[in-house]
């Protein structure tokens, strides 16, 4: 065979323009073809994806079920706040800090302020207690005892002695939040403290 056939014969063994080996093209069968990597890959990302967005909402129930410092955040305590003695006696208010520590499961805090209170007089062995917190952005109500009121610094709302709101103009939509006070061992004044949601016209633990 001369050297010019012998550079025939593939051509002749796979026929006139014959594709090269290993392209993947479809068998004469009509078998599908081997899924290509990057089919692969696509469908890795979606399973993945799958898995994720069954999981979070699994984790994120059990991270609230089973984390004590949580829960326990949420919860409100009676605290101690002042002695009886300490308050006026003619039921004008006080303002007093509230001082609290925090225990969970693992640790317990040092006592460390959480926020603070006017206290006044309602009676013989009855405290008010409020929160100093104004409901309509959340800035500290002072007292003015010439007016026998409270005022908010930041934009005016007005506040009568009991913590009602006293003017119509007041941008406040509820009067200040008042809070669960108990008398202990005939002189003790402790306060269920709370903090409420602002701009809100009822109250809402936040």
């Amino acid at each position: 065979m001369s050297r010019m056939d012998q550079t025939k014969l593939p051509t002749e063994a796979g026929g006139a323009g014959a594709p090269a080996a290993g392209r993947g093209v479809l068998p004469q069968d009509g078998c599908p073809a081997v899924p290509t990597r990057r089919d692969f890959l696509k469908q890795a990302c979606a399973a993945i994806i799958g898995a994720i967005a069954t999981l979070v909402p699994l984790a994120s129930g059990l991270m609230v079920f089973l984390d004590p410092l949580r829960r326990k955040s949420q919860a409100s305590e009676f605290v101690f706040v002042a002695s009886l003695p300490a308050l006026p006696e003619d039921g004008s208010p006080r303002q007093f800090s509230v001082i609290a520590s925090h225990s969970d499961a693992w640790n317990k805090s040092a006592q460390t302020p959480i926020g603070a209170v006017y206290l006044r007089r309602a009676g013989e062995k009855a405290v008010q207690a409020l929160n100093v917190v104004c409901p309509h952005a959340g800035c500290f109500v002072d007292y003015k005892p010439v007016t026998k009121a409270y005022r908010c610094p930041c934009h005016e709302s007005t506040f009568a002695l009991s913590g009602k709101i006293n003017s119509p103009s007041s941008p406040a939509r509820r009067g200040l939040d008042e809070l669960e006070v108990e008398i202990r061992n005939e002189t003790e004044v402790w306060v269920k403290f709370q903090n409420f949601r602002a701009g809100l016209p009822t109250k809402i633990a936040s």
